[in-house]
């Protein structure tokens, strides 16, 4: 019998997904706008596990909104493949949560993208940030310290950019 895992794993790694006709484009793989969509199930599915999703919002009047993301793209997904996402939280201060995707192809295991993320806890009336009320940054820093003892992940903290070669003198 299969022993259940607790309701937040380490690395939180609940969302799984398969890959859709409309999000392959054409050069027949999944385009890239549909990678970003499938982090953006698997934050809504963070933050679900995390009490921070509908029901929350709902009684708090507060959300997350994006503010910074950085995805890398690493091996091509194709129409039916079903990918895995691992979720990580690297920090998160009274109004901020930095977090890392890393997208695996489910049967391989091959990681196929990351993205890194920073959100910013907003009040909906004021469409402002605010920071966590005390209850609430308690949770997560709770949920925070679940993955402090993981490696930061391979990727996290890069820029983009072009390595200079040597130019000729």
């Amino acid at each position: 019998m299969d022993t259940p895992q607790p309701a937040f794993s380490a690395p939180y790694d609940r969302h799984v997904e398969a890959i859709r006709p409309e999000w392959i484009d054409y050069n027949g793989h999944l385009n890239v706008a549909y990678y970003v969509l499938v982090f953006d199930n698997a934050t809504d599915a963070l933050f679900e596990a995390m009490d921070f999703g509908a029901a929350w919002r709902r009684r708090s009047g507060r959300s997350f909104f994006a503010v910074e993301a950085h995805v890398r793209y690493l091996a091509e997904l194709t129409l039916g493949d079903e990918v895995c996402v691992a979720t990580q939280i690297l920090a998160v201060d009274d109004k901020r949560l930095h977090y890392f995707h890393a997208l695996r192809h489910k049967t391989t295991g091959t990681l196929s993208a990351t993205m890194e993320m920073l959100s910013l806890h907003v009040d909906l009336g004021r469409r402002q940030a605010v920071p966590f009320a005390p209850d609430d940054r308690a949770r997560i820093a709770g949920f925070a310290a679940a993955h402090a003892g993981l490696p930061i992940p391979d990727g996290a903290g890069r820029a983009v950019g072009l390595r200079r070669a040597a130019q000729p003198r």
